[in-house]
């Protein structure tokens, strides 16, 4: 059945009932068959006009956006590398023109390169809070439509398009397999999110206007105590070229190499959450209530064998959204903060948490099987 005629999932009894593993990814191959589909056709405008938008009317958001296919796809799917523009405060003649430079500035080997036009022409272009919707929306209309390995996306961008993805990579680190940052500065982003991806940052060494180039060297030393601190984190690599200024002069095109290494673990072993003000529901395999989401609070926790430990928990209603890649769901699950057992038992893998996880992202590599809800 179409999944825009037929009833809600939650509101079906067959939904709560408990599946095997192959019966779990069974649903799950079928649920994001129709998902596919549903959007294939919802979205088709978007994409043959290159827009993509949220909303309607007078608050109808649109992000413009232009993009090359580069190289051979590897296993049926295509990488995906998308470059965000500088500009910022200026007239909309100068950032268009900003954005038809971002276009050219970039090739690769292998991959799908895409500029977008920022939505906003302010000096917080890329970090206003619809950024984070419209990629989204970008990023599930490039895996139906251009067959995108939702694990291997990468976030780039100079100067204001820097700025950024100083702020982006860290709370939407759960999109991106690794993030480029060229020239920018990050204001008041905070690298906590980075720890399962890889980040670089290209930076020249006379770039003195707002301390970019201090604040560099500044995080260069941020990340190597955080990796120091968490050794199988936080991968990093800095780069300041003392012989030049804002312009690299192409130097900073060997990130894009240095990015294709990585590749997304949508289930990684320790999860370091940290809210921006921007804020999200959702975060690896971690969630929350909207009404819980509030700039600064944290959460880290891991997971080894059949136990999740919460190192710690800064919000009172916690989701866990699980997979048996991640532990046998078969088996009982105990869950710990300190000293304190606050979860033990099996928790069954359902249609109805496979179906929401899929309906709040489109991205079939981070599904979630089963999941609980915790009051802390």
């Amino acid at each position: 059945m179409d999944a825009t005629k037929r009833p809600p999932l939650s509101e079906q009894s067959f939904a709560k009932q408990p599946l095997n593993r192959e019966e779990a990814e069974s649903a799950a191959a079928l649920l994001w068959a129709s998902y596919r589909k549903q959007i294939s056709v919802e979205r088709k405008d978007m994409m043959e006009k290159q827009v993509v938008y949220v909303g309607t009317g007078k608050v109808r958001l649109e992000m413009p956006f232009f993009y090359e296919v580069f190289g051979e796809p590897v296993n049926g799917m295509r990488s995906l590398y998308i470059s965000l523009h500088g500009g910022g405060s200026t007239s909309v003649a100068a950032n268009d023109q900003q954005w038809e430079n971002q276009k050219k500035l970039y090739q690769l080997e292998e991959g799908i390169y895409l500029a977008p036009r920022a939505p906003a022409n302010s000096w917080d272009m890329w970090h206003r809070p619809h950024v984070d919707v419209l990629l989204d929306r970008l990023i599930e209309n490039m895996i139906v439509f251009e067959k995108v390995d939702p694990n291997r996306v990468y976030l780039m961008g100079y100067s204001a398009g820097g700025d950024g993805v100083y702020q982006l990579a860290p709370r939407m680190a759960d999109r991106f397999a690794a993030a480029a940052m060229m020239a920018g500065h990050p204001n008041d982003a905070e690298p906590y999110g980075l720890r399962n991806i890889g980040f670089t940052i290209q930076m020249g060494g006379q770039d003195s206007a707002y301390n970019r180039n201090r604040v560099a060297a500044e995080w260069s030393e941020w990340l190597d105590q955080l990796q120091t601190a968490d050794p199988d984190g936080y991968k990093h690599w800095v780069q300041i070229y003392p012989e030049y200024g804002h312009w690299m002069s192409g130097a900073d095109r060997i990130a894009l190499r240095w990015m294709a290494q990585f590749t997304r673990d949508p289930y990684p072993s320790r999860v370091v959450w940290k809210q921006d003000d921007v804020t999200h529901t959702r975060f690896y395999w971690l969630g929350t209530s909207q009404g819980e989401c509030r700039q600064g609070r944290t959460v880290i926790a891991h997971y080894e064998g059949q136990e999740i430990h919460l190192e710690r928990c800064a919000v009172r209603l916690l989701r866990l959204r699980l997979h048996d890649r991640m532990m046998d769901l078969d088996q009982p699950i105990r869950v710990t903060w300190g000293d304190e057992v606050i979860f033990e038992g099996t928790i069954p893998r359902t249609i109805e948490a496979i179906a929401a996880s899929l309906e709040e992202r489109g991205d079939p590599e981070s599904l979630c099987f089963a999941e609980i809800w915790l009051a802390i």
